[in-house]
C-alpha cells in the first residue's frame, strides 16, 4: 500500500474516534441527570431508609449508542472496573466513563501527532503510524498503572492515620461522646494532619446520618479501600454493637495493635533500606572509588610494560 492510501486510512481512523469521543462527552450530562432522576422517582433515591456505599459512588452512564461502544460489554469488567476507581478514590459519577474515554483519548492522540509530524515532512508516514502505536500501546497501560499507584498511596496514607484516629476516637467515647459523634469530631480534628482519613471519615458520618449503623459504615470505608486494617475495624465494631460489648476497650486493643503493626512496617522499611542501597553504591560510587585509587597504578602499570618493550 503507498503512503497516500496508508495516510487516508489513518487519518479516517483518527477522525472517526475524534467523533466518537465528541458523542460520548456531549452525552455523558444528560445521562447523568437522566439517571439521578430516575432513581428519585423510584426506591433507590435517598429517602430516609436509603444507603449508599462504594458500588454507589461510581454509578454507571447508559448514555448513548456511542458511550455504550465505549464500555466494557461484560458486566464483572465493569465492576472490576468501577473497584479499581473507587479504590484509586475516583468516587464522581461519570468516571467510569471518563476513565475509558481517557485511554481511548491516549490511543489517538499519539498517532494523530505522527500524522502532523508526517504531513510536516519531519518523518515518513510509515514511521509516524509505527511510532504513534507504539505510543498509543503505552498510552492503553500509563492509565492502569497510574490506578493502582494512587491506590498504594491512598491505603498507605490510611495505614498511618488510622492508629491517630482510634486514638482521638477512643478519648471522646471515653469522655461521654457517642460513637457516630467521636467520628464527626475525628473528621473535624484531624483535617490538617491526615486530610484523606478526614474526608472519608465525613462520608462515613453521612452514611450515619442516612440510616446506616456505624459498623456497616465501616465497613463500607473499608470497601472503598480494600485495606484489611480497616476490615478489622469494621468487624470490631459490628461485633460489639451486635452482642452489646465495650466499644471502648474493643477499640484501644485494636489501636495497639494497628500502632504495633506501624512499628514492625517501619522497621521493615528500615531493613530493606540498606539492601536497596547497595545497587546505587555498586554502580556509581564503587567505580569512581576504583578510579581515583586504581588510576595511578594503572599508569605505573603501563609505563612498566613501555620500559620492558623491546626498543627497534
Amino acid at each position: 500500500m503507498s503512503d497516500g492510501g496508508m495516510l487516508t486510512i489513518a487519518a479516517f481512523t483518527v477522525a472517526s474516534t475524534l467523533v466518537l469521543l465528541v458523542a460520548v462527552l456531549r452525552s455523558g450530562r444528560g445521562a447523568t441527570v437522566d439517571t439521578r432522576l430516575q432513581g428519585l422517582a423510584t426506591d433507590q433515591g435517598f429517602g430516609p431508609g436509603a444507603t449508599f456505599g462504594a458500588s454507589d459512588f461510581s454509578v454507571e452512564i447508559p448514555g448513548s449508542r456511542a458511550a455504550g461502544l465505549l464500555m466494557p460489554k461484560d458486566e464483572e469488567r465493569k465492576r472490576r472496573l468501577r473497584d479499581r476507581l473507587i479504590h484509586a478514590g475516583l468516587y464522581k459519577q461519570n468516571s467510569t466513563l471518563f476513565f475509558v474515554v481517557t485511554k481511548v483519548a491516549l490511543i489517538a492522540f499519539p498517532i494523530v501527532l505522527g500524522l502532523m509530524a508526517s504531513s510536516a515532512g519531519v518523518i515518513t508516514v510509515r514511521h509516524a503510524l509505527f511510532f504513534g502505536l507504539v505510543a498509543g500501546g503505552l498510552g492503553t497501560i500509563i492509565p492502569s498503572f497510574w490506578l493502582d499507584a494512587r491506590k498504594a498511596r491512598r491505603q498507605t496514607e490510611i495505614r498511618r492515620a488510622l492508629p491517630d484516629a482510634l486514638d482521638v476516637i477512643v478519648v471522646c467515647v471515653e469522655g461521654g461522646l457517642s460513637l457516630p459523634a467521636a467520628i464527626e469530631r475525628v473528621s473535624r480534628e484531624l483535617r490538617t494532619a491526615h486530610r484523606t482519613l478526614s474526608a472519608e471519615m465525613g462520608i462515613v458520618k453521612r452514611e450515619i446520618q442516612l440510616g446506616q449503623s456505624t459498623g456497616e459504615a465501616l465497613k463500607r470505608f473499608a470497601d472503598r479501600f480494600d485495606v484489611e486494617e480497616l476490615r478489622s475495624l469494621a468487624a470490631v465494631i459490628l461485633q460489639a454493637e451486635r452482642f452489646g460489648a465495650s466499644i471502648v476497650k474493643a477499640l484501644r486493643v485494636h489501636a495497639d495493635s494497628l500502632r504495633m503493626k506501624r512499628r514492625q512496617m517501619a522497621e521493615e522499611q528500615a531493613q530493606k533500606a540498606s539492601v536497596k542501597l547497595v545497587f546505587p553504591t555498586v554502580l556509581f560510587i564503587f567505580p569512581a572509588l576504583f578510579v581515583v585509587i586504581m588510576g595511578p597504578a594503572v599508569f605505573d602499570i603501563m609505563e612498566m610494560f613501555r620500559q620492558m618493550a623491546p626498543t627497534q
